[in-house]
């Protein structure tokens, strides 16, 4: 029997640092570097400090996510080995439900339905491994973890980082 892993969509797969960067640019006229967010929480990311959590809940924000580089090869490297499983606590942004699973059909059209959860808490979540940029889903997880590398988790250390898909993969095959 295969062992399981859970991916994470937002700043696993899609890539929400580029894409929150971006509106604001384009809603406030201001670029915003990836250095100068380094070791910050996405509400504290920008002047606006009410920016990014607006920015979730504007329809078609979760749609237009660009895929991270590599994701799509490796989940599918991945899914050769291992029982893949797309999950998302989206539970907080309701009206990204249906613009997460479109964004998947579209990015990932080889992900089962079966396959994609979305959910509130992922502590529930009980597969071998989790690949996530949320230190606080990583913290309550039972199995093995790899944190994904993100703005927000640079200064954490507790869990096996991994700062791009092929990491990921070199982590997976070589089972830690």
């Amino acid at each position: 029997m295969k062992k399981s892993i859970a991916i994470d969509m937002d700043g696993v797969i899609a890539d929400t640092e580029t894409h929150f960067i971006n509106w604001y640019e384009r809603d406030y006229g201001v670029r915003v570097t990836p250095e100068s967010i380094r070791g910050l929480e996405e509400n504290e990311m920008f002047p606006d400090k009410t920016a990014a959590r607006k920015f979730a809940f504007t329809p078609g924000f979760f749609r237009t996510l660009p895929v991270i580089a590599g994701a799509v090869e490796a989940v599918k490297m991945l899914m050769k080995n291992y029982e893949v499983y797309i999950v998302s606590a989206a539970m907080e942004f309701p009206q990204c439900l249906p613009e997460k699973l479109e964004w998947l059909n579209e990015h990932f059209p080889f992900i089962d339905w079966r396959h994609i959860i979305f959910c509130g808490d992922k502590s529930v979540i009980g597969t071998d491994y989790m690949i996530d940029d949320h230190i606080k889903n990583l913290d309550y997880f039972k199995g093995t973890t790899i944190m994904f590398h993100a703005f927000h988790n640079v200064n954490y250390t507790h869990h096996q980082r991994a700062n791009n898909w092929d990491e990921v993969l070199t982590l997976m095959e070589n089972n830690f």
